[in-house]
């Protein structure tokens, strides 16, 4: 399986998915699940979010597709990952704001208002 980086695209309201290999983005999903995770925020693009305060591609999601077509929540217990430029310096637990540097899986996709969601389990970091 290919590593990739996904981020939700503003202009398009689907997730875009970035080879790692060639940088390029190979596909726009409504949904994709990864293992080996690692949540990705370039603060050097954050700053400049903060000054512009006009958003800019600074913060991923990254690990290889899984090849499991049923989204992480409702195969296990699970936790919601956020990530508001504005309030943190990483992707945080929704429900805790501790912050998220990887876990074993994580499922991206939309929730029943077409707002994107991060499901994550296993944290290791």
């Amino acid at each position: 399986m290919e590593k990739v980086e996904v981020y939700w695209n503003l202009h398009k309201e689907v997730f875009s998915v970035r080879s790692c290999k060639t940088g390029r983005v190979i596909e726009h999903v409504g949904g994709i699940n990864l293992r080996d995770v690692k949540y990705v925020v370039r603060q050097a693009g954050r700053r400049k979010v903060l000054q512009e305060k006009r958003k800019n591609v600074h913060a991923f999601v990254r690990g290889y597709i899984y090849d499991n077509h049923l989204p992480l929540h409702e195969r296990t217990q699970c936790g919601k990952a956020t990530y508001n430029p504005y309030k943190y310096t990483s992707f945080v637990d929704k429900k805790y704001g501790k912050p998220l540097d990887e876990s074993s899986h994580a499922s991206l996709g939309m929730d029943a208002d077409g707002k994107p969601v991060i499901y994550w389990v296993n944290q290791k970091g």
